[in-house]
């Protein structure tokens, strides 16, 4: 492991300090000595080891301990032999001056722990704010990435080869190469969880590195594990929603075809009624209709269940706008205009997505225009694309509404309306399967503008 590896950090001081410290003690009390020579004897023993105190201070605040208990004993041979009486000796006459010695020599070396101590309190507290901003760096709770950020970690950090997150000793997640041999470690991630690593022999030893990323992954996992159970939850209330939702939709929307074919059909069968040819063609025309209602709304049941399960066939291929424009108003409002522009090119789409499409968007506008008023088809090229709009003059949408438009069930109306408000939000999901887009407009003196723009198909322009 090496310095970039934030939690194996050698503790205590380093090596350079070390030596540094050790330097001051071999030549600190030396180089004082030839200083205070000049005065000895003006000064008393006291003062002098007073000032050797610094000596020893300076080597143990650099190197720790051993430099400073060096320095203490160099500090006492040469006040003892240079400013103790007798000089030149390391006989002590006198009992006061023993004392000195011994408490300067006592003094020094605690100074010395001391020292030593703070410094190895500072790196652990260095080591564990280090650990703290590494760990935080990596775990993001929310990002499934961040658990194989954790495990790609662990395997940088020991020079292992392969490095999993285990449940019941099967792997969860994993990362690298697992070799046929090799050295494992491994540490608790916490709920009978492990994290793993296997690289070569000499791994190392220290395994605090190992626990730290462990219950960090296991937290991650735990973690995204609940945030899928919650996800799994939310869908499941949002199902649930959309069920009641289209049930309540849904129920009157097919209760009315439904009791207009059984009111018109025993009608019909009761023998009790002379019915004329009209009465009877009548009573016909509005089974038809109410079919025609009823196959329309299971129509875009079936799309919109498509569309959220995923599952909608597109087949994109170059079609004619105004044969799918004419095929769609044929289908939809006796009231549509048509307006296509004479150069308008194919366009790459599915003719009957986008047949399906145009017959929602007529038949929405044809729902909210005014009687007596006609609904505008228009298409004409823009750049790469064709642009088609469906206009209106009906009441219209709020502009502040007009993001909820493609929601399902949405009516934006006080006016009673048919439908279930299912057809803008499939066309939304076909345009969008196709590879274009539709967008809501306010019509210039009131109504909505569906607006569809899809791309202009390569085979309409060879020579591009």
């Amino acid at each position: 492991m090496d310095d970039e590896r934030p939690l194996a950090a050698t503790r205590g001081l380093s090596q350079r300090r070390r030596w540094y410290g050790m330097a001051v003690a071999l030549l600190g009390a030396p180089a004082l000595t030839v200083a205070l020579l000049p005065i000895r004897g003006t000064v008393g023993l006291d003062t002098i080891l007073l000032i050797f105190v610094l000596v020893s201070v300076s080597a143990s605040v650099l190197g720790g301990v051993v430099p400073a208990l060096t320095a203490a004993l160099v500090s006492f041979g040469v006040a003892n032999f240079f400013f103790a009486p007798p000089y030149g000796t390391l006989v002590v006459a006198s009992a006061g001056e023993l004392v000195d010695l011994v408490v300067f020599l006592a003094v020094t070396a605690f100074v010395g722990l001391i020292t030593e101590m703070g410094a190895r309190t500072r790196e652990r507290a260095e080591r564990a704010r280090a650990r703290a901003e590494w760990l935080a760096g990596l775990e993001d709770a929310s990002n499934p990435a961040s658990l194989a950020a954790v495990l790609t970690e662990a395997r940088r950090v020991y020079g292992a080869d392969w490095a999993a997150l285990t449940e019941r000793d099967t792997p969860v997640a994993t990362t690298g190469q697992r070799p046929q041999t090799g050295q494992e470690l491994r540490a608790s991630a916490g709920d009978g969880m492990y994290l793993a690593i296997l690289g070569p022999e000499h791994l190392g030893a220290d395994l605090a590195p190992l626990e730290a990323l462990a219950a960090t992954a296991g937290r991650l996992w735990r973690s995204q594990r609940l945030a899928e159970q919650a996800n799994r939850a939310e869908e499941l209330a949002r199902i649930d929603e959309l069920r009641a939702s289209l049930l309540a939709a849904v129920g009157h929307d097919i209760r009315a075809p439904l009791a207009t074919i059984r009111t018109s059909a025993d009608t019909l069968g009761d023998r009790t009624f002379t019915l004329s040819d009209e009465d009877r063609n009548e009573l016909l025309d509005e089974i038809q209709s109410a079919v025609g209602r009823l196959d329309a709304i299971i129509a875009n049941l079936l799309d919109l269940s498509r569309l959220q399960a995923g599952v909608l066939s597109v087949s994109l291929e170059p079609i004619s706008v105004l044969q799918v424009l004419t095929d769609a108003a044929r289908r939809g409002s006796q009231r549509v205009r048509l307006e296509v522009a004479d150069d308008l090119p194919l366009v790459m789409a599915d003719p009957g997505l986008l047949e399906r499409v145009m017959a929602n968007l007529v038949d929405n506008a044809d729902r909210y225009e005014p009687s007596g008023g006609q609904i505008v088809v228009a298409a004409y090229p823009r750049g790469r694309r064709v642009e088609i709009a469906v206009i209106d003059h009906g009441p219209g949408v709020s502009p502040d509404r007009l993001a909820e438009i493609f929601r399902p069930f949405q009516h934006f109306s006080d006016r009673a309306v048919g439908g279930v408000g299912l057809g803008l939000a499939i066309a939304r999901g076909f345009v969008e399967a196709m590879g274009g887009t539709i967008a809501p407009a306010a019509t210039p003196g009131g109504g909505l503008t569906m607006t569809v723009s899809v791309e202009v198909s390569d085979a309409a322009n060879p020579h591009r």
